[in-house]
């Protein structure tokens, strides 16, 4: 018998200083049986880091091998940003450097393994991807102070994630890698 994915609900205050951003989200996201609170933690920051009218969730959720875990399509449905999750292969991210204007990933493991099994592969594009990631400590302590049910406050200062998670208060910098 296969395992269903749970939902989880994410009531968000968005504060992006550095780009002008500033809204309520009510997020519902779907945690798939296979996927850890770690990378489902990741993929919702990512969300509210991109933020822009068009974002979404992708539909066939973190097993898509068509979409990212996270895209911004146009009002004629065109796609636009490719944003990618964890420590995809060299592979999607050239599918999603050919699909979409923009590609970010956003990682909460080494950045420095993720980023050295991409060099010697060809990617569409490479030198314009950027990669982000948290601390992975901190994706880690935050992850325990999940619910079902989550109020959250998300700010971002100079690259710098300020986050209340449930009325637990944390911060980490986001380190910014190019692929080449």
């Amino acid at each position: 018998m296969a395992l269903n994915a749970t939902l989880h609900t994410f009531n968000v205050q968005l504060s992006d200083i550095d780009r002008g951003v500033y809204e309520e989200l009510d997020l519902r996201v779907a945690q798939h049986p296979s996927e850890t609170a770690e990378y489902m933690l990741t993929r919702v920051l990512a969300y509210c880091l991109e933020y822009e009218e068009g974002i979404a969730f992708s539909v066939g959720g973190v097993s898509s091998t068509d979409e990212p875990p996270v895209l911004v399509r146009d009002l004629t449905m065109r796609l636009t940003a490719w944003i990618d999750v964890g420590a995809p292969d060299a592979a999607r991210i050239h599918r999603g450097s050919k699909a979409a204007d923009r590609v970010v990933i956003y990682t909460h493991r080494d950045p420095v393994k993720v980023l050295a099994q991409l060099p010697a592969k060809r990617i569409h594009h490479a030198g314009e991807i950027r990669v982000y990631s948290f601390d992975p400590t901190f994706i880690e302590d935050a992850a325990a102070f999940l619910q079902r049910r989550n109020t959250v406050s998300v700010s971002i200062s100079e690259r710098h994630l300020y986050l209340d998670l449930n009325g637990n208060a944390l911060s980490t910098d986001i380190e910014e890698h190019r692929l080449s």
